[in-house]
């Protein structure tokens, strides 16, 4: 009988899909790279979701994130997201968190619940904790580096972030990983060069400036938002939501 996962099946069986359905993956940012890992989640019927992001939609998020569009504008994008899972898999159990993740708002979460966890934030110490969580936990994480000022799609890889090259943010990663005893981690990442964003004068709306001027090529003290395109975070999200559900249906 069709449903809306028969096209699915076809590819991975129906035992590979039940345990999809019985799996729960935290996305931690919903925003250009995790609101595609969202996406791609809750099309491939993952049967729980958590999502943390304490930002709101604002007009330069059109651009590029799925979840921004004229009529969500100043929600709270964990709120449209379950709303666009839920259309799109109304069994898809959803619970959202209104939270920046760092160490202060951590013991909010319990890294044991969750079957997959995808990073998708672009701060170095939330980015860190919630990899030292998973890892402490015994759950398998995937994390993006940098995906802003790129412009070409067909440079993103999957790798062992000591064997990444290039992404600013992969390179601090790998020095602040290494000083954890942190020995391996799958990410996404890019292998071009970041270009240097044209400079703009208003002030972006809420883009939190965080780690971003660090990690994407533009100069620390200039706190400069990045530039992106719809077609770099996007490819970013669904790579990862391709290796979560590739390696949740391994064996089966």
């Amino acid at each position: 009988m069709s449903d809306q996962f028969s096209r699915t099946r076809l590819i991975y069986g129906d035992a590979a899909l039940a345990h999809l359905a019985s799996c729960r993956v935290a996305v931690f940012g919903v925003g250009g790279v995790g609101g595609y890992v969202v996406e791609a989640l809750s099309r491939s019927g993952i049967g729980a979701l958590d999502l943390i992001d304490d930002d709101r939609v604002c007009l330069s998020n059109i651009n590029r994130q799925i979840l921004a569009t004229m009529k969500t504008l100043g929600r709270y994008k964990v709120d449209v997201a379950e709303e666009r899972v839920k259309d799109i898999n109304p069994g898809c159990r959803v619970r959202t968190y209104k939270t920046f993740y760092l160490p202060d708002t951590q013991d909010q979460f319990d890294f044991h619940d969750y079957d997959y966890v995808a990073d998708a934030i672009d701060t170095v110490t939330g980015k860190l904790t919630i990899i030292e969580n998973a890892k402490g936990a015994g759950v398998p994480v995937i994390s993006s580096m940098g995906a802003g000022n790129k412009t070409d799609p067909a440079a993103f890889e999957v790798a062992d972030l000591y064997e990444t090259s290039i992404c600013p943010l992969a390179k601090i990663m790998r020095k602040e990983c290494r000083k954890r005893g942190i020995d391996s981690l799958k990410v996404v990442y890019s292998k071009e060069t970041p270009i240097r964003p044209i400079a703009e004068k208003q002030e972006d709306c809420g883009e939190r400036p965080g780690y971003r001027e660090e990690s994407e090529g533009a100069h620390p003290k200039r706190r400069a938002t990045p530039g992106s395109a719809a077609f770099v975070p996007s490819v970013a999200g669904l790579i990862m939501a391709g290796e979560i559900v590739n390696d949740l249906c391994r064996g089966y």
